[in-house]
């Protein structure tokens, strides 16, 4: 009371401070008999009044939907909550480092587009009222950054916002941040290496083991990673070979799928889906997809029923994707072509400018999806998706 001036005027302000009010203090540093370091107050201001009532002091804010809706409350009144988003900003800060330093070049590329390309999603649609125009919010910016490959950027990257129409989940959300990139005269092979080795670098420097709890599991980063390819992991846990399309679909129906008029495709995917993903809990890179299911990738040489394409799953989530990118401008108007016409709802149109584009030759590259809602998810120990976005 002393120390708030020698007519004490600033004690009554001091008697009416809630939990939540901002105050502004000037005085003497120094230690209070248990260490502690404090400030000796000699003048106080109140700079912001609190005019609702703050969580309880003791155990923060605990209603989920509260937290969500009310995130600008959750950060303060839950620390875990606050050094989550800290390190979310400090693991994209180090992979934007990463990249750079191996000399890809950071871009942005159209959020609105004219066509919706990229990935098979439905998209949001929104109206341009000046040119009159339906455009879709991006679902994926994989065609744009294909185009500066074509124009000379041999390295390029973004991170962004991508937005699908689509179910919510745990794994799940209509808008999330994805890491795309592009590499020229590489394959999917140097993608796998280079997923592998930014993920372990953030492992290490953010998570206090190779060994990180996640839900109620345990996942192992300890290199190398498993790679296997689709067809043996479909055989593993389905007992299905990817051949006998009659076992696959007898082994659908088995599990609840409506087959019927499924293209073969995707029945062997939805089995794949439905009997693999779950069990790959470390790090485990699936390669050499049917090339059904990947219409802007290369077919392998020595197989072209397959492509050369990877998904990385932890934790029974896929985290990345990735391909070594179709560059032949007949081939891909005719995988195009075969998803227009096949069941593929979200494919609408055709994006013919970036047929063109290819026809100028796109080099052979390897591409780069890793989604960063996800990653930070299972490096940080949050259940949902929703814990790691503001």
């Amino acid at each position: 009371k002393k120390l708030l001036g020698p007519d004490a005027s600033g004690w009554p302000l001091a008697k009416l401070l809630e939990l939540g009010d901002i105050i502004g203090v000037s005085g003497q540093l120094g230690k209070t008999r248990t260490d502690e370091i404090t400030v000796w107050v000699d003048n106080l201001r109140l700079l912001s009044k609190c005019l609702c009532q703050p969580p309880e002091k003791f155990h923060g804010l605990s209603d989920i939907d509260l937290r969500y809706r009310q995130r600008y409350v959750d950060l303060w009144a839950n620390p875990e909550v606050m050094e989550r988003f800290k390190n979310r900003s400090a693991i994209i800060r180090t992979i934007r480092e990463f990249l750079q330093a191996r000399g890809f070049r950071e871009v942005e590329t159209p959020m609105m587009q004219s066509v919706a390309g990229g990935a098979a999603a439905k998209p949001f649609v929104t109206h341009h009222n000046a040119l009159d125009l339906d455009l879709f919010l991006r679902i994926a910016p994989e065609l744009f950054l294909k185009r500066l490959l074509v124009g000379g950027m041999e390295k390029v990257f973004e991170i962004n916002r991508n937005f699908r129409n689509e179910g919510l989940s745990r794994e799940h959300n209509p808008e999330f941040t994805m890491l795309e990139l592009y590499q020229a005269y590489a394959d999917y092979n140097v993608m796998m290496d280079l997923t592998e080795e930014i993920i372990c670098l953030l492992v290490e420097k953010y998570c206090s083991s190779k060994q990180v709890q996640f839900r109620d599991i345990t996942v192992d980063y300890t290199r190398p990673w498993r790679r296997a390819r689709y067809a043996e992991l479909l055989k593993e846990y389905s007992g299905c070979e990817i051949d006998d399309i009659p076992a696959i679909r007898a082994k659908a129906r088995e599990l609840g799928l409506d087959e019927a008029g499924m293209d073969e495709e995707v029945v062997i995917n939805g089995v794949f889906e439905a009997t693999v993903e779950d069990n790959l809990i470390n790090p485990t890179f699936v390669f050499d997809y049917p090339a059904a299911l990947c219409p802007l990738t290369r077919r392998k040489k020595d197989d072209p029923k397959y492509a050369e394409r990877f998904e990385l799953y932890i934790a029974g989530m896929e985290l990345a994707n990735a391909y070594t990118e179709l560059n032949d401008p007949a081939v891909q108007e005719e995988n195009f072509q075969i998803q227009l016409r096949g069941q593929d709802e979200s494919m609408a149109t055709m994006d013919e400018d970036f047929i063109t584009a290819l026809k100028y030759g796109m080099p052979p590259a390897g591409g780069l999806g890793i989604g960063i809602d996800r990653l930070i998810m299972v490096l940080t120990g949050a259940t949902s998706i929703r814990d790691v976005v503001l």
